[in-house]
């Protein structure tokens, strides 16, 4: 009897091993079981886009379809948690805190404030950034050429001296022009000084004019009339949300706006010579996929522009008609 026992406790124990054996070679045979492989891992990115408007939203879009031309897909191999600061600079930081908690594996930082609040948040995630004028100066790398740190990315450095040669050509009659940008935005400062510079060497006197709040825009360009003969706008994130009231004003006044991407001459802006800011975000893809594949590291590579074939003139038919201004586009091709 004792020996009939110990038979059956040993049948079972058997039993019990092959069923665990079974369970264990089900879980590495590519079936249906969660993978633990980390090189299988679902690659988490982070977005944080300062606010919605046409050049910082064609940006993004241009990241998403950069990587997924690549091979990495929201949904399949990647999971984008995409979020919008809806032009508020404490949002940034509530956003930036909870993609460092959400232990994302990388960062995209649209605009100049997003990309500020996530470095300050981390110094292990890498972090892209784009549709930032100077990073250097914005105080997010070392140098431009060499980052030093866990942020990169690209530059939307505007050819602020082509958009002044095109002011001149298209408003001969120009002798003082207003420099319309936000104050709180280092960025606009930076190409502000620039495009200053350029009107000073082909002599023309500027003026600068800022804001601070979108609700301050419409005053503030009220108060150009009868001392500017035109205006000129950089790649200014609250100018843009704001253009429609700008170009309002600015036309009923007889003021050109040159301004700073095709995005403002959508909304009423009359010319640009500016960058594509889809294929900017295309540009920083490429970054982000040599990261992802270990083949590149934020602290050595150096932040990305994209080439003169980049840019592209646009102009607003209706606003050139407004203020009776001819505009022949293949010059400018």
């Amino acid at each position: 009897m004792m020996k009939r026992k110990i038979a059956a406790l040993m049948m079972t124990a058997v039993l019990a091993v092959s069923m665990l054996a079974g369970c264990g070679s089900e879980g590495t045979s590519g079936g249906d079981t969660q993978k633990t492989d980390d090189t299988e891992k679902t690659i988490k990115i982070g977005v944080i886009q300062l606010a919605e408007h046409p050049a910082l939203d064609a940006s993004c879009q241009g990241f998403v379809d950069g990587l997924k031309e690549a091979g990495y897909e929201d949904g399949k191999n990647i999971e984008i948690i995409y979020e919008n600061a809806q032009g508020e600079q404490a949002n940034c930081q509530t956003i930036a805190e909870k993609l460092v908690n959400d232990k994302v594996d990388l960062i995209l930082a649209i605009a100049t404030p997003a990309a500020q609040a996530v470095a300050n948040k981390t110094k292990d995630i890498p972090i892209l950034v784009t549709a930032v004028t100077d990073p250097a100066s914005s105080g997010l790398v070392d140098t431009n050429e060499v980052p030093g740190g866990n942020v990169s990315g690209t530059s939307d450095l505007t050819p602020v001296k082509e958009q002044i040669a095109l002011l001149k050509d298209l408003i001969p009659d120009a002798k003082t022009v207003g420099i319309l940008y936000c104050s709180a935005e280092d960025n606009s400062k930076f190409q502000a000084n620039i495009a200053m510079e350029t009107l000073k060497s082909n002599g023309l006197t500027g003026a600068e004019y800022t804001f601070s709040k979108l609700d301050e825009i419409q005053g503030v360009v009220d108060s150009m009339k009868g001392k500017v003969d035109a205006i000129y706008i950089p790649t200014d994130n609250m100018a843009a949300e704001g253009m429609a009231t700008i170009s309002m004003i600015a036309t009923e006044a007889g003021l050109a706006t040159i301004v700073g991407e095709s995005g403002m001459v959508d909304n009423g802006g009359l010319a640009t010579y500016g960058l594509s800011y889809y294929n900017l975000g295309r540009l920083t893809a490429e970054q982000a996929v040599s990261i992802l594949k270990g083949e590149a590291e934020t602290a050595t590579m150096p932040i990305g522009y994209l080439e003169a074939a980049d840019c592209e003139f646009s102009y607003n038919k209706d606003t050139a008609a407004a203020l009776g201004i001819t505009v022949d586009p293949s010059k400018y091709e």
